[in-house]
C-alpha cells in the first residue's frame, strides 16, 4: 500500500469515527464515562494485581468503593452544593452592586473624575452585566438539567457507567493485547511508539491532572467554608474543577472568592488576606508538589491548545465532548509531533542534496608541464 493510500484510508476512518460520534452523541454518555472511569482506574487494579488479588477481584472491589464514595457524595454533599449554586446565582446581583459600591469607596478620585468624563454609567452597566450573568447562569443550568442531565440520563449515568466501567477494567489488559494483534505487522513497533506516546499524555492529564483538581477543589473547599467564606464550598470545588485547564481554576476561583470576601468582609481586611492566602497556598502546593509528582514535567499539551480542544468538542457534542476533548487532543498532539518529526527527515524539508561535480582528470603531460 503507497503511502497516499495509508493517509487516505486513515482520513476516511477519522472522518467516519467523528461522524459516528456525532450522530450517537445523545446515548454515548454513560458508555464514554464508563471508559475514562476503568482507564483512570487502570493503575489501581494493577496494582491490587501485583498483591495477588485476581483481576475481577481487584476491579470489584474497586468499582463498589467507588460506588460507595458516589453515594456519600451524593447524599452528603450534593444537597448543600445545589443549594449554594442556586443561591450564589440569585445572589449574583446584589453581589455585582456591592462591589462597585466598595470600588467608590476606594477608587482615587482621579480615576472616577475620569470615568464621569468618559460618561459611562458604571452602576447601569455593572446592574445589566450582574442581572445578564444571572440569567445566563440560570438559563445554562435548565440546559443542563433538560438536555444532557434528565432523569433518564442520571439514571443511566448510575447504572449504565459502573457496569460498562466493571466489564472494561476487567478485561483491560487482555482489550490492549487484542487490539495490537490488529496492528500492521510492518510497521506495529512504530505504532506502538505512537500509542505509548499517546498513553502517557493521556495519563499525565486524566489521571495526573484529575487527581490534582479532585485534591484542589477538596482543599480550597474545606479552606474556604472554614475561613467563613459565602458559598466557599461551590466556589472551591468549582475552583478545582477548572484546574483541569492550568492556570485558570486558581485565577477564575481567585477572582470569585476575593470578590464574594471583599462584599462580605470589609473592612476585616485579615479575613480578605486570609482568602488570598488560601489561594497562595494552593498553587504553592499544586506547583511544587501535586503536579511534579502526579501530572510529570511535560505532558505535551498546551493550555491554549487544551481550552480549544474543551470548547470545540463540548460545542459540537457537549458534555460527551468533553469526555472526548482531553484524550482526542493528546492524540492530535502526539501525531501532529509525529508528523513534524518525520517532516523535518524528510526530503522534503532537508532538499535533494546536490551532486559535486566530478573534477577533471589530467594528463600526465599535462600534470609535468
Amino acid at each position: 500500500m503507497t503511502l497516499q493510500r495509508q493517509v487516505t484510508f486513515w482520513i476516511i476512518a477519522f472522518l467516519v469515527l467523528i461522524l459516528v460520534l456525532w450522530l450517537l452523541s445523545p446515548i454515548l454518555l454513560p458508555f464514554i464515562a464508563g471508559l475514562v472511569l476503568a482507564y483512570f482506574l487502570d493503575p489501581v487494579a494493577d496494582a491490587l494485581e501485583r498483591l495477588g488479588l485476581p483481576r475481577i477481584a481487584a476491579t470489584a472491589v474497586i468499582l463498589l468503593l467507588s460506588i460507595l464514595a458516589l453515594v456519600l457524595i451524593v447524599l452528603l454533599i450534593v444537597p448543600i452544593l445545589g443549594d449554594q449554586i442556586v443561591k450564589f446565582a440569585g445572589d449574583l446581583p446584589s453581589l455585582m452592586q456591592s462591589l462597585l459600591a466598595r470600588f467608590n469607596d476606594v477608587a482615587p478620585q482621579w480615576m472616577k473624575d475620569a470615568i464621569a468624563r468618559s460618561g459611562t454609567d458604571i452602576q447601569a452597566s455593572i446592574s445589566d452585566i450582574a442581572g445578564r450573568a444571572a440569567g445566563w447562569t440560570a438559563t445554562l443550568l435548565a440546559s443542563i438539567w433538560s438536555g444532557g442531565m434528565a432523569l433518564v440520563n442520571i439514571l443511566s449515568l448510575m447504572v449504565v457507567t459502573p457496569i460498562v466501567a466493571f466489564y472494561l477494567l476487567a478485561d483491560w489488559d487482555r482489550l490492549v493485547a487484542k487490539v495490537d494483534s490488529w496492528l500492521p505487522r510492518d510497521h506495529a513497533e512504530e505504532i506502538r511508539a505512537i500509542f505509548n506516546d499517546i498513553n502517557a499524555a493521556m495519563a499525565g492529564f486524566i489521571r495526573g491532572q484529575g487527581t490534582v483538581c479532585l485534591l484542589l477543589g477538596l482543599f480550597y473547599a474545606l479552606a474556604l467554608t472554614v475561613a467563613g467564606l459565602k458559598f466557599g464550598l461551590v466556589i472551591g470545588i468549582g475552583a478545582g474543577l477548572l484546574s483541569f485547564i492550568p492556570y485558570v481554576g486558581a485565577l477564575v476561583g481567585g477572582v470569585v472568592a476575593i470578590g464574594v470576601g471583599l462584599v462580605q468582609f470589609w473592612p476585616d481586611f485579615t479575613s480578605i488576606a486570609i482568602i488570598i492566602g488560601i489561594f497562595a497556598v494552593g498553587q504553592f502546593i499544586e506547583g511544587n508538589f501535586l503536579s511534579p509528582k502526579l501530572v510529570g514535567s511535560s505532558i505535551g499539551l498546551h493550555p491554549v491548545w487544551l481550552m480549544f480542544a474543551l470548547f470545540a468538542f463540548g460545542y459540537v457534542f457537549g458534555f460527551v465532548g468533553l469526555l472526548l476533548a482531553v484524550p482526542l487532543a493528546a492524540a492530535a498532539g502526539v501525531l501532529v509531533r509525529f508528523a513534524l518529526n518525520k517532516y523535518l527527515g524528510s526530503k522534503l524539508y532537508r532538499g535533494v542534496p546536490r551532486e559535486m561535480p566530478t573534477p577533471r582528470k589530467t594528463s600526465v603531460r599535462n600534470r609535468a608541464k
